[in-house]
């Protein structure tokens, strides 16, 4: 019991003697012991290090999830230590509703089959986000994680404690000054050296930990660098997927051209109705002939083997190649990324696409994987 008593009123003079040093170094009525200018730049490159990982932290958090109710419940999770439940992506969602929406309409109509392939599509991205998403958050978000509740706090315990070791430091150099009797001054002198190899020893632990922020930036731009991997592959899968539906729906434009899902049966005697179509710039125009479910459309059954078609003689023009492109069959063109062709339209043509001819191969092309030059 009195070694306890003697222990409380042994720290509460240590803790007295502490502020009282502290409040007479902010007074600047006492001297303080200033680090080495190497030490103190330690200090700052660790201070800017915490600060900037806290922030790219927290914003690359908002990034992969932008909803902030969802990041509090991971968060509660995490600090329960329990696995958060998986949660559907608003690409999965998407695909959800316009699958249902499909099935409603009639997964045989036009409008049907775009919104199953278009919500397929919503599916698939949905998966690469939430892929990508887990994979940020292994390699990424928990090594910064684990630095700022692991070697930050690591870090900040032993600069406190240097901190006091600092002030005891002081302390005894303040009453050395003030001992006048020969005991006095030799009990103070006896009790500096004892202050200053703690204070030294401190100084050396603290400055190694320090020292170690050089690691932990090497450590930290590893994960950047499987972070940003992590970002490309996800969005060169995004990527694909939308070109793949492009060609997808850019195959079968044409059937939707028309009152395609009319029950009353096709006009015969009549001829359809003219409808304008926007034409490539130096272009005469040409009609479109639109095309009607159940109508044969003898104009375009013409020009589907373009290897039998002829160039007009004017309104040809240069486009650049945009993006690489796989033909589907034998009437279309396959094309690479940069390469220059001739293009131009034929009538009844479905304006989402055009004839490409480069030297002696002709085929279909789309617009959109074109840059049509002047």
């Amino acid at each position: 019991m009195d070694f306890n008593v003697k222990k409380l009123a042994s720290d509460a003079g240590v803790f007295f003697s502490r502020a009282m040093q502290f409040t007479e170094e902010k007074l600047g009525q006492a001297e303080k012991t200033e680090l080495d200018a190497h030490f103190e730049n330690l200090l700052a490159r660790a201070d800017c290090t915490k600060n900037w990982t806290e922030k790219i932290l927290r914003q690359t958090e908002v990034l992969l999830q932008p909803n902030p109710s969802a990041r509090v419940e991971e968060f509660l999770y995490e600090k329960l230590d329990r696995k958060v439940p998986s949660r559907v992506t608003n690409g999965e969602l998407l695909a959800q509703y316009m699958t249902e929406a499909a099935n409603d309409f009639g997964p045989g109509t036009p409008y049907g089959k775009t919104l199953i392939k278009v919500g397929e599509t919503q599916r698939r991205l949905g998966a690469a986000e939430r892929d990508f998403i887990h994979s940020a958050s292994i390699n990424f978000l928990t090594p910064l994680r684990n630095f700022l509740e692991g070697d930050w706090r690591t870090i900040s315990k032993e600069r406190r404690i240097l901190q006091n070791r600092r002030l005891d430091l002081d302390a005894c150099k303040a009453r050395l000054k003030k001992a006048k009797a020969a005991e006095a001054k030799a009990a103070a002198e006896h009790e500096l050296r004892l202050t200053q190899t703690e204070f030294d020893r401190q100084a050396e632990v603290t400055r190694l930990l320090l020292e170690g922020i050089s690691s932990t930036h090497v450590n930290h731009l590893r994960c950047l660098h499987e972070f940003v991997e992590s970002q490309t592959n996800y969005y060169a899968q995004c990527y694909q997927y939308m070109l793949d539906l492009q060609k997808q729906l850019g195959r079968f434009s044409g059937t939707f051209v028309g009152n395609a899902e009319s029950t009353s049966p096709p006009p015969a005697a009549t001829s359809p109705p003219a409808v304008a179509a926007a034409t490539l710039p130096a272009v005469p125009t040409i009609p479109v002939v639109p095309t009607i479910v159940g109508v044969p459309n003898t104009v375009a059954e013409s020009v589907l083997n373009p290897n039998e078609v002829k160039p007009p003689a004017s309104g040809t023009r240069k486009a650049r190649v945009l993006y690489d492109y796989e033909a589907a069959d034998s009437t279309e063109l396959a094309l690479l990324a940069d390469e220059m062709i001739t293009v131009y339209s034929l009538p009844g043509m479905d304006p989402d696409w055009l004839i490409g001819e480069r030297g002696n191969q002709k085929g279909k092309v789309p617009v959109t994987y074109l840059e049509l030059l002047s």
